[in-house]
């Protein structure tokens, strides 16, 4: 018998599962952490990846912009823009001639505190300003037929640095780089055109090729920002890799650091059993990133059990709406695809993988939430492992307990 321990909120359960039925335990193989968070970042700085440093770039009479990401992404800018401001220094601007732009994309904006938490010590030393998606300038349109319109803030600058950290994103297959960008300082018009890509077969997670992140760095590049700085992070937020320098080569550095760190071989199963960390499963809106990954690990018509508490409920008012007045998956798919509302997109994603597998899910979400969104409530995982196993003794079950770091990838 193999007792794997299923990661719950800040707690965990043990459940027992049968040697003959145990399939693979799909780890990531984090990087260990070589040298200090500012050595890295001064050292990807100082080896800008086809471009030249930003210290020679920038002139004493140049207005910069550096964009950071808001505080729902883990991106340290707090410990970023102490050493792109020496940088800066380097070159002969100064202080003055920095502005810090919040990218907001389509979120809210920062409270005091946020604020203080993303500029660190240098709160009250540069100026600060948050993205408008009302205030853009038309710069152009790609191929796609996406406008091009960033923030004047940004687009009046003359040096303009984009920071943020690499991960793997569900629809633009990872963030960073030009995410900066777009979303990150354009229209409301430009993000819904770009996004609208999502519902497209190849917008998948660790898709390098996705249409949407095609579509983003093809803006950008008409845009034309000056310089990049994007770190890799572990799964306890520390610093494993910085990189520096053209918004698309540098980014790929960093898109192999995060293949070799959390890409996982594996022949997909009957049933693949998943969690979140303890942030993420706050809500199911959050939660639903191990769910999509989880799809890599098991066969079609197989089954995926999700342990998320989701103490906040759906987590997103647009998600829940959607949730509670769509019966049927099918339905669901349907009016996403003649009716595009951003945040409605999980329930059609979630109505997508539920006509594909048997969703169950445990969690401290109501019964009726739960079924809403096209999952089974489970009142007991050791009973539903077994009540499988019941049914077909012959089961392959996979266990990803970093269900939010962890993509697997066919063999």
């Amino acid at each position: 018998m193999t007792v794997i321990t299923v990661p719950y909120g800040n707690e965990s359960i043990d459940v027992n599962i049968p040697d003959s039925n145990m399939g693979d335990i799909l780890m990531p193989s984090e990087i260990e952490v070589q040298s200090p968070p500012d050595e890295l970042v001064k050292n990807a700085l100082a080896n800008p990846v086809n471009s030249k440093r930003l210290s020679e770039i920038v002139t004493p009479e140049s207005s910069v912009a550096i964009i950071v990401s808001d505080i729902t992404r883990p991106s340290p800018s707090s410990t970023m823009l102490p050493i792109l401001l020496e940088e800066l220094k380097s070159g002969g601007c100064t202080e003055e001639n920095v502005t810090v732009v919040c990218a907001l994309g389509l979120h809210r904006q920062q409270t005091e505190e946020e604020i203080k938490k993303i500029l660190g010590p240098l709160y009250g030393k540069v100026r600060f300003v948050e993205h408008d998606k009302e205030n853009c300038a038309k710069v152009g349109t790609t191929s796609r037929g996406t406008p091009v319109e960033v923030f004047k803030e940004v687009y009046e600058s003359d040096i303009i640095v984009c920071t943020g950290n690499i991960e793997f994103h569900y629809y633009a297959g990872y963030s960073g780089g030009a995410k900066a960008i777009l979303p990150g300082v354009s229209s409301n018009n430009s993000v819904i055109t770009n996004h609208k890509m999502m519902t497209l077969e190849e917008a998948t997670t660790g898709n390098i090729d996705s249409p949407v992140r095609q579509d983003m760095e093809e803006a950008t590049q008409i845009f034309g920002p000056d310089f990049l700085l994007n770190v890799v992070l572990n799964s306890k937020k520390e610093i494993v890799r910085a990189v520096a320098g053209d918004i698309i080569a540098a980014h790929r550095k960093g898109v192999e650091c995060v293949d070799k760190m959390y890409k996982v071989e594996v022949e997909p199963a009957d049933v693949v059993i998943t969690a979140t960390d303890v942030s993420k499963g706050m809500n199911l809106y959050q939660a639903y990133k191990p769910l999509d990954n989880a799809k890599n690990a098991v066969i079609d018509g197989g089954t995926i059990l999700l342990a998320a508490p989701c103490g906040e409920g759906f987590g997103h008012e647009i998600f829940e709406r959607w949730s509670r007045q769509c019966s049927c998956p099918v339905e669901t798919i349907e009016k996403f695809n003649s009716d595009f509302e951003f945040g409605a997109h999980k329930a059609a994603f979630i109505a997508q993988l539920a006509m594909k597998h048997d969703l169950l899910m445990y969690s401290e979400m109501p019964e009726k939430d739960i079924q809403d969104v096209y999952f089974k409530p489970v009142a007991d995982i050791q009973q539903a492992i077994d009540s499988i196993i019941a049914k077909n003794p012959t089961v392959k079950i996979h266990f990803m307990p970093h269900g939010q770091s962890t993509l697997p990838i066919a063999k």
